[in-house]
């Protein structure tokens, strides 16, 4: 069962990932911002809404299985992992900078995901 955890987990993170990444795409491409017609348009002019459109339903899909599996709390707090990966991933793909606040927030992130988990694997010891 550790290991249905597991790859459903990363496939999640790289859902999620791959959905708001697409999702920046989508907005740069679409510039300059207006509230009209055109600017509909132009976002579904572009390839990448149809990828944000993937993205979300495969994290949606496998969020859904794994909420049937996995205990509420530690899956919930590790699919906001994903902040942390979409934050790594515009390095790259945005040049965007990693400050010391990004990094101490998501160090904080993975600290509470590792305590829920230890904290439910006690309580799966217990029982």
């Amino acid at each position: 069962m550790k290991k249905f955890y597991i790859i459903g987990f990363i496939l999640l993170l790289f859902f999620d990932t791959f959905g708001q990444t697409n999702f920046k795409l989508t907005a740069l491409s679409a510039l300059p911002f207006e509230i009209s017609f055109d600017w509909l348009i132009r976002i579904f002019s572009h390839g990448w809404a149809y990828l944000v459109i993937l993205g979300y339903t495969g994290a949606f899909m496998t969020w859904m299985v794994l909420l049937k599996k996995a205990p509420v709390g530690p899956a919930f707090a590790a699919s906001h992992l994903q902040v942390v990966t979409v934050m790594l991933v515009s390095v790259i793909v945005f040049n965007e900078q990693v400050t010391l606040t990004r990094l101490l927030g998501g160090l904080c992130i993975i600290i509470g995901i590792i305590f829920l988990a230890l904290a439910e694997q006690k309580l799966q010891c217990k029982k």
